[in-house]
């Protein structure tokens, strides 16, 4: 665990006036952390589009450091700070195209990150949706000429990927001072090996769809739920007060989606005090879930898991984020 140091400073350099800040009576701007080289939007290449927002920067960046946790060519669509779409394939088409069948509705006017270079296949498929802003870490001639058609879309290369397992810190304000963490760099391997608590082992292709799964829910706003197959989000829900209504939510999206639940595995961001989500994960036709365990009820959530011949796993890692 990252030591916190006794003073921190920060020496911050203006980078850009930003038209106003989250809302249209709230002044904003760009500052850039001196210190700080790590790939992302605050030192990205603008090469087209308007002007970039407050909440452009924001979402940009949260599609960005979801993106950059995968090694296989991987497309993260994000709104309003949540992923609504990731998913990983052959080809950055591929992933694109799945990621947006997670929830078309929501990517329009959403923010996409690669992790790849674009190309002329996947650049084809963007220009085809309103979208704010499109991060990824380069871009051929072919895909800058067919993003070019679009020119108020903003498009932002990095030159390279950020390193997911770096440390450093993350600040936020609160009234009379800031709050200091480090960075969530763990992932399902991290510290101790994911523990089977089922009756029943997970197969090898649950076991992929739960370590992906579980990327992803670190990057949804909490209380987190994300069901996903075959390496795609299929359901997601996010940043309600009760677990349950955020299992509900993820299954009305893949629903809305016209996607099925069957044979998909479901993540949550944190402990299951209740069974009530497994129950519902095993209604909606889930075969296995991942999550971090360590409820004084989790024996409760093992027994529903066994009674409906799932397959569970404990990372003994949590993934607030608020």
């Amino acid at each position: 665990m990252q030591e916190m140091p006794e003073e921190l400073v920060l020496r911050l350099k203006l980078a850009q006036k930003l038209r106003y800040g989250e809302n249209p009576h709230q002044s904003g701007a760009l500052y850039v952390n001196e210190d700080d080289m790590r790939p992302g939007v605050a030192r990205a290449k603008q090469v087209q589009g308007k002007e970039l927002s407050f909440n452009n920067l924001a979402d940009a960046d949260a599609a960005f450091e979801c993106v950059a946790e995968f090694e296989d060519p991987a497309v993260v669509i994000v709104k309003h700070m949540n992923p609504c779409g990731v998913a990983t394939g052959e080809s950055l088409e591929e992933a694109y195209l799945k990621a947006l069948a997670c929830d078309p509705v929501s990517a329009f006017g959403g923010i996409v990150a690669a992790n790849s270079t674009l190309n002329e296949a996947v650049a084809s498929e963007l220009v085809k949706l309103f979208l704010e802003v499109v991060i990824a870490p380069a871009a051929d001639e072919d895909a800058l000429g067919i993003l070019s058609v679009k020119p108020n879309l903003r498009l932002l290369l990095t030159g390279e990927m950020p390193d997911k397992k770096a440390d450093g810190m993350l600040v936020r304000s609160i009234a009379g001072g800031y709050v200091v963490q480090s960075r969530d760099n763990v992932n399902v391997d991290s510290n101790n090996k994911p523990k089977v608590v089922s009756k029943r082992q997970p197969t090898a292709a649950e076991w992929s769809d739960m370590k992906f799964a579980f990327e992803v829910v670190k990057h949804v706003k909490s209380n987190a739920i994300v069901y996903a197959k075959d390496g795609a989000t299929i359901g997601i829900g996010a940043g309600q007060m009760s677990r349950i209504h955020s299992a509900k939510i993820a299954a009305v999206k893949a629903a809305e989606a016209k996607l099925s639940l069957e044979g998909s595995v479901m993540a949550s961001d944190a402990f299951f005090p209740f069974p009530d989500c497994v129950e519902a994960a095993a209604e909606a036709g889930a075969t296995a879930i991942v999550q971090p365990g360590g409820s004084k009820n989790d024996q409760a959530s093992i027994d529903a898991a066994d009674k409906a011949g799932m397959a569970m796993v404990f990372t003994g890692v949590r993934h607030f984020r608020h």
